[in-house]
């Protein structure tokens, strides 16, 4: 037994003898050439010498295209085909496999190793530095002169053109280009190799750069116009306009500071009001019936009081250059304003809500509608066309609510229980002294102007109407 142990430890230590020989063996021979399942750029390198290995990854090269992002935001190509370009990986290689362990050959066939090693560049640098120079971006900055000058511009307000200040440094540029190539990468920003430098500004520039500041800081106030449905903030372009200005060149006082000009004030009001105003302005209103008619005038809607506001913003920009301004919300004045609004949901140029009154004048029919819902319809008789008395369309209020009232005219006196007075003379109310309203009645017998209800009908509107309600009058195209 003893005997058969000693042989079994014998031929164990005889085959890890030969185990070791054959490892050592084959590490002295990969030591002259590239360790088993080695890949380099997707080449096979195991057996083949260096020259070889250079052979075929020359072979599978291609000179590539540089994706160069300027400063304009464009990607432009730079082919360096174009530019002789040629590549080497003999150094490369041979310092790749002086730096491999042949003893560690067992580790890459575990490991499936793989490799990217970046070839040797060569390129004709004056061809590069062509394609360079005429770049987009490259050229635009060569061609930028020096110096700041403050121009208006109508949809950007006052703007500096700056040829002092981060100056693009092309030359700098430039080498960063080199250093992408030689790394064999392809792609470069402008964030990534762009270096900027600043002119020396002469006493007229340290001047004009001192203005461009006074003004920015204007142009930029942060003043917001909390209008219906938007908060609209001042921008650079309206603010521009309240600077006084010739010929599109800032005014100073005789102390140097800027100078208000009010007529440009008083023209972003009139444009204000203007936009928003709704007052008399044409509503898309869709009627009992279903369809969209268009209305417009009457008295109903909002009145900027620009006066007031003229007043305000020249206040408040009064010597523009002693403030350190600061976001502002400004609720402007109105010499009208809608009370229905938040009742109603209205918002906007909608402004007549869910809850109002519908003078149909053509087909002689008053509708009232409460948050959507109908709650009162009626026939009616509105103004005597025959007699050019017809009730005027547009889009009113009830402006005042009265009982027990004489209506006087010219050549009549009319005592009414209830009466909603909604443009001017023109009103709501009942009219006792008829008998049948509707139809074609208006046309030759019809009122003053006003719109007659029946008694019964007139009482209920008059205690569910409030004061403030939109009353939409219209005829409807014959």
């Amino acid at each position: 037994m003893k005997r058969e142990s000693k042989r079994g430890v014998f031929v164990i230590f005889i085959l890890i003898l030969l185990v070791l020989v054959g490892y050592i063996l084959l590490a002295l021979y990969y030591r002259e050439g590239f360790s088993p399942n080695t890949w380099i750029n997707g080449v096979y390198c195991t057996g083949k010498t260096v020259e070889e290995v250079n052979t075929e990854l020359l072979s599978r090269m291609k000179a590539p295209v540089i994706i160069v992002t300027g400063m304009d935001g464009k990607a432009y190509e730079i082919p360096l085909e174009e530019v002789d370009y040629s590549g080497d990986f003999l150094l490369p290689l041979q310092e790749f496999r002086e730096r491999q362990n042949p003893f560690c050959w067992i580790d890459n066939i575990v490991f499936h190793k793989k490799h990217t090693l970046m070839p040797i560049a060569a390129y004709d640098v004056g061809k590069l530095r062509g394609l360079w120079e005429n770049l987009p971006f490259v050229k635009a900055e060569r061609d930028r002169t020096e110096g700041l000058h403050i121009r208006y511009v109508e949809a950007k307000g006052y703007v500096l053109d700056d040829n002092v200040h981060e100056r693009f440094d092309l030359d700098k540029a430039y080498e960063r280009l080199e250093q992408v190539i030689e790394k064999g990468e392809t792609a470069i920003s402008y964030e990534a190799f762009a270096e900027t430098y600043d002119l020396e500004m002469t006493r007229e520039e340290e001047l004009t750069w001192e203005l461009w500041k006074r003004i920015e800081q204007f142009q930029n106030a942060g003043l917001y116009y909390e209008m219906p449905g938007e908060a609209l903030l001042l921008q650079p372009s309206v603010m521009a306009k309240f600077l006084a200005a010739e010929d599109g060149e800032i005014v100073l006082d005789e102390n140097g500071r800027l100078m208000l000009d009010v007529n440009g004030i008083k023209s972003f009001v009139t444009a204000l009001a203007q936009a928003y105003d709704t007052r008399g302005k044409e509503r898309q209103f869709v009627t009992s019936k279903g369809d969209t008619i268009a209305v417009s005038g009457g008295i109903y809607g909002t009145k900027l009081d620009q006066k007031a506001e003229v007043a305000f913003l020249t206040e408040y920009f009064s010597e523009p250059e002693r403030k350190q301004f600061s976001e502002l919300h400004h609720e402007p004045v109105y010499e009208q304003t809608v009370e229905t609004v938040e009742r109603n949901g209205a918002d906007g140029e909608n402004d007549i809500g869910d809850t109002y009154i519908e003078v149909d004048m053509t087909e002689q029919m008053l509708y009232y509608y409460e948050k959507g819902e109908l709650l009162l319809e009626t026939e009616i008789v509105t103004g005597n066309t025959g007699r050019r008395m017809g009730t005027p369309a547009g889009v009113n209020y009830v402006y005042a609510k009265q009982k027990n009232r004489v209506l006087r005219g010219a050549n009549y006196a009319s005592f009414v229980k209830y009466w909603m007075p909604v443009n001017g003379n023109i009103g709501i109310h009942d009219a006792s002294w008829r008998s049948k309203f509707g139809g074609t009645i208006y046309q030759t017998n019809g009122s003053h102007g006003c719109v007659n209800l029946p008694t019964d009908k007139a009482g209920e509107l008059y205690e569910m109407v409030e004061i403030g309600t939109p009353v939409v009058m219209y005829y409807r195209e014959e």
